[in-house]
């Protein structure tokens, strides 16, 4: 029995597995958004959502000293000045880093300066939910599958900022074939009210047109007047 054991344990031991949840929510806050497995982007959310939380409450030193306990530190975007990406990923690039930001190099090819993975929780990602109580982040079911074991994949994206880089992925076919059947029947439909319509039109015009018909002219038969009498005549005085 599971007596007071909270979460998955992934197959992993207690530190390998806080390691990896840093590792994770490190990757998330640069990127953006990181593409792993089902269980472990359900197994890091809460620890993700719990991060974001803290750097909305405490931006002071005791929230930074919270989230250094929790959080690797390390420097970020170094990936923006190295010639071996490709300058796709950089254009799709989740945060516009300032000029102040930029990321130098010293002449041995060593960076020398870069903005801070804390820093950059505290000053860029938490503000964007400040209007939000929660669920920060999101999974979205990718449709592929992991070489090897065929696990599922899926996307690990925070939210508030959906026109970033977008998700590709096979358009499913019986979604397809129930838009052409709801296409065909709003056809049908519109057949139909168009013919309704056309019938209401004759009948409503009929009428009309017999009261502002003019009637026809009919000859009045013609009748001889009788001839006068003796009786009818004038006395002659």
């Amino acid at each position: 029995m599971r007596h007071r054991i909270h979460g998955k344990q992934l197959n992993r031991t207690s530190e390998h597995r806080r390691a990896m949840f840093r590792n994770l929510a490190a990757g998330l806050f640069e990127h953006g958004q990181i593409e792993t497995t089902m269980p472990k982007a359900k197994a890091v959310q809460p620890f993700i959502e719990k991060l974001i939380t803290t750097a909305k409450k405490s931006t002071g030193l005791s929230g930074r000293r919270q989230l250094e306990s929790r959080l690797t530190d390390r420097k970020v975007f170094t990936w923006l000045a190295d010639p071996n990406v490709p300058d796709s990923k950089k254009v799709n690039a989740y945060f516009d880093l300032p000029d102040e930001d930029k990321i130098e190099f010293n002449r041995y090819g060593e960076v020398r300066k870069a903005p801070r993975l804390v820093q950059h929780l505290i000053e860029r990602v938490a503000p964007m939910f400040e209007d939000r109580d929660g669920g920060y982040t999101r999974i979205i079911k990718l449709g592929k599958h992991r070489l090897g074991d065929g696990t599922d994949l899926v996307l690990l994206q925070l939210v508030g900022k959906e026109e970033g880089p977008q998700i590709g992925g096979g358009v499913s076919r019986r979604r397809q074939i129930a838009d052409a059947r709801t296409a065909f029947a709003a056809s049908l439909r519109k057949g139909d009210d168009a013919a309704a319509t056309a019938a209401v039109v004759e009948e409503t015009e009929a009428p009309e047109a017999a009261e502002g018909a003019e009637a026809p002219e009919v000859d009045a038969p013609q009748v001889d007047a009788p001839e006068a009498t003796d009786e009818d005549k004038p006395a002659d005085d």
